[in-house]
């Protein structure tokens, strides 16, 4: 019954965004709720259930996940990330242009959301390949692994940041063991899948894509941007400085020193909100005052880039509350009771119930969320179990399959001028690889560490 609940609550969040076309954030409210009533929680306790999922979720991410959101604007309303991805292509020659596309698409994707790097590095990407006589896809895949690889592995982004916190991982181990992950997986799925690629579906890589589709995006002259250097430190900071405090944590309990002032100042640092707010802190001074513009620019800036993601938020927090009756309704528990005896990697469970959840309802934000409510209970019996990797895991499996249901498919197949059939033997087949390569890395890492 637990599982025919949760069957239903998946084909009926898929009908109400899919057929009526309703708001995500709505239809997970009704599907909390009837998934509530059906697995039997107490009508006195459904809203209080799912208050606690909402709050605890959004209690966590808001702070980094806003802050991330404004850094991300400031780079890219100055021309940092402009910068950084020119810079990069310029330096590394033709040749070597894909690589160039992968490191700077890393970068960028670090510093801002997905379909923000997204629209902010197609134009490039286009007029690269414009100037370079190659098809935009050529191009277009490394970039689109690199953001994706990012979005699902890499804090403070939405799903690697609340599932972490929802199976209580460090951030700053979860962002290390993520850039380990992330860089092998990248380059097999961005550069060795492009040359495979070409082979599979020959049509995609003779489109000159849909310019039209760009908009009028902004074109800004590269001298009137901030250095590569300011840009590269602003987009990284908040990187250097929670994989720094974890780093000298590490070392701290490795070699038993007592844990003095200097350690509890390092470890206040390393918190992701404080780390996040520094690093804001610093782009307003280097992507907006040191290149001066007015701090009325800068405040609407932050004020657009906030309420941009109000909206996410919400989804969000909506995934929480589905998470949070899965718990409280006995899902977790019961699946974690069908495993038990059953010798099964606990990261291979996470990877196939995310990659599940992503197939099926098309966010892997709420794909992502929604496998943590699952998978909690089952780590109470499995003691000793790495929670990163668990967490980057989670991620992996988030990021499968891209299709019909998500809105990427769309952007990218409008974007690029595919029809549905090159579009599913380009993104969605990149997606996948990345997705399986992932846990493939995941599993090495497990091994290791």
């Amino acid at each position: 019954m637990p599982l025919f609940m949760v069957l239903l609550g998946v084909i009926l969040l898929i009908f109400l965004i899919s057929y009526f076309k309703l708001n995500t954030f709505v239809s997970l409210l009704i599907v909390s709720f009837v998934i509530a009533l059906g697995l039997g929680i107490p009508l006195k306790n459904i809203v209080g259930t799912i208050e606690t999922g909402m709050g605890d979720t959004l209690g966590h991410i808001a702070i980094i996940f806003g802050l991330g959101a404004m850094l991300g604007r400031l780079l890219a309303d100055a021309g940092g990330a402009q910068r950084i991805a020119m810079t990069l292509i310029d330096k590394f020659g033709e040749k070597r242009i894909q690589w160039a596309v992968i490191i700077a698409s890393f970068i960028v994707g670090i510093a801002m959301f997905f379909e923000v790097g997204l629209v902010l590095l197609l134009p490039i990407i286009f007029s690269i390949a414009k100037e370079l006589h190659i098809k935009p896809i050529n191009l277009g895949i490394p970039m689109l692994a690199a953001l994706l690889v990012t979005h699902a592995f890499l804090p403070p982004h939405p799903g690697p940041t609340v599932i972490a916190a929802s199976y209580q991982a460090s951030i700053g181990i979860v962002l290390i063991y993520g850039i380990i992950v992330a860089i092998p997986t990248v380059i097999i799925s961005g550069i060795f899948f492009t040359k495979l690629d070409r082979k599979i579906v020959p049509t995609a890589f003779q489109k000159d894509g849909n310019v039209i589709a760009l908009g009028n995006a902004k074109d800004r002259p590269l001298e009137e941007t901030p250095s590569f250097g300011i840009s590269i430190l602003t987009a990284m900071f908040p990187v250097i400085i929670l994989m720094s405090a974890t780093i000298i944590s590490m070392i701290q309990e490795l070699t038993g020193f007592h844990k003095g002032m200097v350690f509890q100042i390092i470890e206040f640092l390393g918190n992701a909100d404080v780390a996040m707010l520094i690093s804001l802190l610093l782009a307003v001074y280097t992507m907006g005052i040191k290149q001066r513009i007015p701090l009325k620019h800068i405040g609407n800036s932050c004020g657009s880039a906030a309420a941009a993601i109000g909206m996410m938020l919400l989804i969000i927090g909506g995934g929480g509350a589905f998470k949070q009756v899965l718990i409280d309704g006995g899902v977790g528990k019961y699946i974690a009771s069908l495993f038990n005896g059953v010798n099964i990697s606990p990261i291979i469970l996470a990877w196939i119930i995310a990659a599940i959840l992503r197939i099926a309802l098309g966010s892997a934000t709420v794909a992502a969320i929604s496998t943590a409510g699952l998978v909690i209970p089952m780590l109470a019996g499995t003691p000793g179990v790495n929670l990163a990797l668990i967490t980057l895991a989670t991620g992996a499996g988030s990021a499968i399959c891209s299709h019909v249901n998500d809105a990427s498919f769309w952007i990218i197949k409008e974007y690029f001028g595919f029809d549905m059939k090159e579009t599913f033997l380009t993104w969605t087949l990149m997606s996948t690889v990345l997705s399986i390569v992932g846990l493939i890395m995941i599993l090495i890492m497990n091994l290791i560490v």
